[in-house]
């Protein structure tokens, strides 16, 4: 399979790597001229419990030089993705299946207002990466890749998606309603991100304090009722689910606290002020994430 992967940080290296070692035509197209001549210098640098491997894949910084691909893999930051649904449509052919894996909400909508929804899968990842500089990443951990069709058309792209998945070691399964698997991922990057990166903490130190942990159960329990007036179902207690990953990550920094260490636009529009948004659709307070957005807008407007 001919695949493009759109934006190759920390995790679209990282799939582009375990894709193009399980013998997929694999090509990563990214706007960072060092990490692109990196890559075509000496490969991909790749680390993973305390061992370093390099993968040969080819990088560019041009669309035009790709063609026509089968699949393309979407992994830039949402404040990017309408810019990306543009490039998407120049290198999907005419059969061509387009993926976003990205954090957030919205990303979907926006490809399919260029694309045809039919052709768009959705869904979310459990793997962890870290970019490491030019050519290099850290694989920091596994789990799970759901997926599903956008639309009710697109099943059977989903499956074949999931059977290259698999077959390249990304366990991957496939979910009729991708929509609430999605929203429980929210639900996770609501309750940690933005206030690991507001607090300068990494994700396991914000059980520490009986004040943080409540402060991730307000905005976290604001979100699950924007999604109950939305009619999205719920399943199990997402509160807990944060805690646990919050622990089970707790060496790890948030992608918003890396963005924000980094001084780079965060994704909070995507999270915490989508759910903002969505609450005043729905007229449900939401007064914590909104609180929390205006920091993380405030902070990053001031670096």
């Amino acid at each position: 399979m001919k695949i493009a992967v759109i934006g190759a940080g920390a995790m679209g290296s990282l799939f582009g790597a375990l894709l193009t070692e399980a013998g997929q035509q694999v090509t990563l197209l990214d706007i960072r001229r060092d990490h692109v001549d990196a890559v075509n210098a000496d490969g991909l640098a790749v680390e993973h419990e305390g061992t370093r491997r390099r993968i040969r894949i080819q990088a560019t910084q041009e669309a035009d030089s790709i063609g026509p691909t089968d699949l393309c893999i979407v992994f830039v930051k949402s404040t990017q993705t309408a810019e990306a649904a543009q490039t998407v449509a120049q290198l999907a052919g005419p059969s061509a299946l387009v993926l976003t894996l990205q954090n957030g909400m919205g990303n979907a909508e926006t490809l399919a207002d260029a694309l045809d929804p039919a052709r768009i899968i959705a869904g979310t990842t459990s793997h962890g990466a870290t970019f490491l500089g030019p050519g290099a990443i850290r694989h920091a951990g596994s789990g799970d890749t759901v997926i599903g069709p956008w639309s009710e058309a697109g099943t059977a792209g989903a499956e074949a998606v999931a059977a290259v998945f698999d077959k390249a070691g990304i366990a991957t399964r496939v979910v009729a309603r991708v929509h609430s698997v999605m929203w429980a991922k929210l639900f996770i990057n609501v309750g940690i991100n933005a206030i690991t990166a507001l607090t300068g903490i990494k994700n396991g130190q914000l059980l520490d304090l009986e004040q943080t942990r409540r402060l991730s159960r307000d905005a976290v329990e604001e979100a699950m009722a924007v999604a109950a007036a939305r009619g999205i179902a719920i399943e199990g207690d997402p509160v807990e689910k944060v805690f646990q990953v919050a622990e089970a990550t707790g060496a790890n920094r948030s992608s918003m606290g890396q963005d924000v260490d980094s001084r780079r636009v965060t994704e909070i529009g995507a999270i915490n002020g989508f759910i903002v948004r969505e609450a005043q659709k729905a007229g449900v307070p939401a007064p914590v994430n909104r609180t929390l957005s205006t920091l993380v807008e405030t902070l990053q407007a001031h670096y």
